[in-house]
């Protein structure tokens, strides 16, 4: 994990302190969670075939990813606190690597199941560590939010998480299955390079005691933590047969992981600071409100259209491409003019708009109504994602912001994982007209909520300036 330009090697100069060859690398680690939490539903048939297993085992594929990224980001993010960025962020990209080649060679589910978990981890260091190279590039020369960097981090993102999908596709049906594990090798290697080339070393690990070490690390805040929001997801993951049990244990934990962070000297989670910092708060419950939005309106919508209406795959797939068409000239909009409080009331209105609309969708409808209700949606899309990330990064002292990152990330994790049960609740055995609108009605609700927590959020600044 050596090797590489030092920081007076580096773009560093004030002119043009976020080249590039500096950005491209922390841009394309960030993809990688996403594109691969996407890409790999292409896949899932041809998985259960050779593996002879059903649609629940294959399934678990996907949540692994989404278990593992939840815990992950927060660690890696506190990982970097102790050993540098830079080195946490190739040494996720190794553990990508690693986890390309052993799903590739995989002879069975369960090695399968360990190359997602390694994905999982690997990917995961990548945010929190990319913000915050950000953040010590933006302090060393005095510019404050970098504002378009955070949009080049929200657009880069929404567009990956949307050609997942596709690419999936190309992929699994021209060279099967294994290429979708195959293809994070290539990706691994070019971001390490990158990455050797363009991000200053870190400074050297200070040298501490085995104990130092282990009590800097805080592994008790570590477990805790992953034992919590394990049984979290478990519960939200199947609230169609709830394994009600989980709440109390949930409770349990969470409390252990308090008590123990606020006495342990490095903690994981800076609860101190967390829980005083209230307008941080506010800003993990709308992301958390935003995913569960945001994904339950998009595979919702796109559920019902397949099943629903009728409509063909390809016929879906030309349905959304102006939500994310959208979504990222809006990110640009915004995070040009380095907008951030009335995008987040914008974006509330716009999911509230967007729920109406679905409300008066039908099987019978046009394709150009579905298409006014995802451009509407590509709205909400594009306004929240840089101006939320923005508030989190001007609330957020510098040397939290790893940690507060990887938060933020397991906020969009657990939105993500409770959509699948609440389409699963609206729906029901059978995807028809009345389950979409009862979606649309909790959309009308999430909207509203999000748009209330904002307006009544006077923390919020009109500006990153």
């Amino acid at each position: 994990m050596t090797g590489g330009p030092t920081l007076d090697q580096v773009e560093t100069t004030a002119s043009k302190p976020f080249g590039w060859r500096f950005t491209a690398p922390l841009l394309l680690g960030s993809t990688l969670n996403p594109i691969n939490s996407s890409m790999l539903a292409t896949g899932l048939v041809g998985i259960g075939l050779d593996f002879h297993t059903g649609p629940g085992q294959t399934t678990s594929l996907i949540s692994v990813l989404y278990l593992c990224s939840a815990i992950m980001q927060p660690t890696m993010g506190k990982l970097s606190t102790i050993f540098g960025p830079r080195r946490i962020f190739l040494t996720g990209i190794v553990i990508l690597f690693i986890a390309g080649v052993v799903g590739t060679i995989a002879p069975t589910f369960g090695v399968l199941l360990l190359s997602r978990a390694l994905i999982g981890v690997g990917t995961s260091a990548a945010y929190p560590t990319a913000m915050a190279l950000v953040r010590r590039r933006a302090d060393e020369v005095k510019i404050g939010v970098p504002s378009r960097v955070l949009g080049n981090f929200s657009i880069a993102s929404q567009v990956t998480a949307v050609i997942g999908l596709p690419l999936g596709g190309l992929l699994a049906g021209y060279f099967g299955w294994r290429a979708l594990f195959f293809v994070n090798v290539p990706l691994a290697l070019i971001t390490f390079v990158l990455t050797s080339i363009g991000v200053a070393k870190d400074v050297p690990v200070q040298r501490q005691g085995r104990g130092s070490m282990l009590t800097a690390i805080d592994i008790p805040g570590i477990v805790l933590f992953a034992a919590a929001i394990s049984g979290l997801l478990l519960f939200l993951s199947d609230l169609t047969a709830p394994v009600w049990w989980l709440i109390p244990v949930f409770v349990v934990l969470t409390a252990a992981l308090i008590v123990w962070e606020r006495r342990a000297s490095r903690p994981l989670l800076d609860v101190r600071m967390l829980g005083t910092n209230r307008p941080l708060q506010r800003t993990y419950l709308r992301q958390l409100l935003f995913g569960l939005g945001t994904y339950s309106a998009l595979y919702g919508t796109s559920q019902w259209m397949e099943q629903g209406a009728h409509l063909s795959a390809s016929t879906v797939g030309l349905v959304l491409i102006p939500f994310s068409g959208l979504s990222i000239v809006i990110a640009r909009v915004v995070s040009g003019r380095s907008w951030v409080r009335w995008p987040l009331i914008l974006a509330g209105i716009a999911l509230v708009l967007t729920s109406v609309v679905i409300l008066l969708l039908t099987h019978g409808s046009s394709v150009v109504a579905l298409i006014g209700m995802t451009l509407l949606f590509g709205f909400t899309n594009g306004l929240s994602g840089f101006a939320n990330q923005a508030t989190l990064y001007v609330q957020t002292p510098a040397e939290d912001i790893a940690v507060a990152s990887g938060l933020y990330r397991t906020a969009s994790y657990i939105g993500a994982i409770f959509s699948s049960s609440l389409i699963g609740i609206t729906f029901g055995a059978t995807v028809t007209d009345a389950g979409l609108h009862t979606l649309g009605w909790v959309l009308v609700g999430i909207g509203v909520a999000v748009s209330l927590l904002t307006v009544l959020d006077r923390s919020i600044p009109r500006t990153t300036r």
